[in-house]
């Protein structure tokens, strides 16, 4: 469980708790509710915090041997956390672990179709995935899945240009959430 991590003694925890924690902070920013369209339900926040992991792990697989263990590290502090977050919503014992296979499964899902996304540099890809994952037939999907993935490549961008040592220390910097909507700028101009 998350708790025994944080409140353990374990010095080698201190680090993957600090890139998940890092993630979550960035994931409740308001900008990606309030601006971004992202719906403000239990699966819209999923959605954020996977998005912010798998940017994580996507610059964590990039370090070796070290970076893939401490990806799995915040991988297994991220379900721990779904766990935990499912028993406090009421969810029962027995539920729970299916539940838990299901979102690792929904996760891994998202983490291939992100990276396909980023293949492609300006292709449609990672917009329709988002589209897909976060908002479905949300009004004004295509707008808001365009610009959330802008903003992903450049958080994947400034994840890109830290040193790969300061990410192994548990420090990251994520771009801002810069979520306009491309006919509010139009507009503007």
């Amino acid at each position: 469980m998350i708790w025994k991590r944080i409140f353990g003694n374990s010095a080698r925890n201190e680090v993957p708790l600090a890139l998940y924690g890092a993630a979550v902070r960035q994931a409740r920013l308001p900008a990606f509710y309030l601006e971004g369209g992202v719906p403000d339900t239990v699966e819209g926040r999923f959605e954020m915090v996977a998005i912010h992991a798998c940017l994580v792990l996507r610059r964590l697989r990039q370090a070796g041997a070290e970076g893939k263990e401490m990806g799995q590290k915040v991988f297994d502090i991220l379900f721990d956390d779904m766990d935990q977050t499912l028993r406090e919503m009421g969810v029962g014992d027995l539920s729970v672990g299916k539940k838990i296979k299901s979102l690792a499964s929904s996760f891994y899902g998202r983490l291939q179709a992100y990276d396909e996304g980023f293949k492609d540099a300006e292709g449609p890809g990672l917009a329709a995935a988002l589209a897909r994952n976060v908002y479905g037939d949300a009004d004004g999907a295509a707008v808001h899945a365009a610009a959330l993935a802008a903003y992903m490549r450049a958080a994947d961008k400034s994840l890109q240009d830290q040193p790969v040592e300061e990410i192994l220390a548990g420090r990251v910097v994520f771009a801002p959430p810069l979520l306009a909507a491309p006919e509010a700028e139009q507009g503007a101009q």
